[in-house]
């Protein structure tokens, strides 16, 4: 993966965590373990410092990024969608960011919360535990319900499913010119979107 010292600071990944070879990371960056970062994010810590607790996942093309002084944290099992971009916030314990949602400078998305997909959470922003958070500017919606949030633990499950997997059989090669005859298919883990888990 790239990775950069500055300032004297090196960033830190834990042996157990998965950081994809395209993944950047920059400076006061802390990454717990069984963490799972995806293929081109970014994780910027030339301002100020990026923790990720153990068992979050920052999947493809997210950005974390802060302001000099302060820290921008996805806690235990956080779960940050595909584009999303992380500035100077906090993402609570179990909560899910949606894929190209927006999360500024000082808000803290409470502990199992869901910000919906495209999503801009404004600058201070606050919410109670385990709430819906969908809109531009996002709002709360409504309480989760228990089994959303079952939802939300199954699929981060998956990620954590994902970093083992990665680290034991994930190796750069050349593409086939064709299909193999019979190819298999990658083994079902279980996780359905929501709406769809009696498919």
């Amino acid at each position: 993966m790239p990775c950069y010292r500055l300032d004297g600071l090196t960033p830190v990944v834990d042996p157990t965590a998965y950081v994809h070879p395209s993944a950047v990371l920059i400076g006061d960056v802390i990454v717990g373990p069984r963490c799972y970062i995806g293929p081109l994010a970014s994780l910027r810590g030339d301002f100020g410092r990026i923790v990720l607790e153990e068992g979050a996942n920052v999947q493809d093309t997210c950005v974390m990024h802060g302001f000099p002084g302060g820290d921008t944290v996805v806690e235990r099992n956080g779960h940050v969608g595909h584009g999303a971009v992380l500035h100077g916030c906090r993402v609570g314990e179990d909560a899910l960011i949606g894929m190209n949602a927006v999360v500024m400078d000082g808000a803290h998305v409470a502990p199992r919360c869901i910000v919906g997909a495209t999503a801009f959470v404004k600058a201070g922003f606050e919410c109670p535990a385990q709430s819906l958070v969908m809109g531009a500017p996002a709002q709360v919606k409504r309480a989760l319900s228990d089994q959303e949030i079952t939802w939300k633990k199954r699929g981060t499950a998956e990620y954590h499913h994902l970093t083992q997997r990665c680290m034991a059989s994930l190796v750069e090669c050349q593409p086939l010119t064709e299909a193999e005859a019979h190819r298999p298919r990658m083994g079902d883990g279980g996780f359905r979107p929501k709406g769809e888990e009696g498919a």
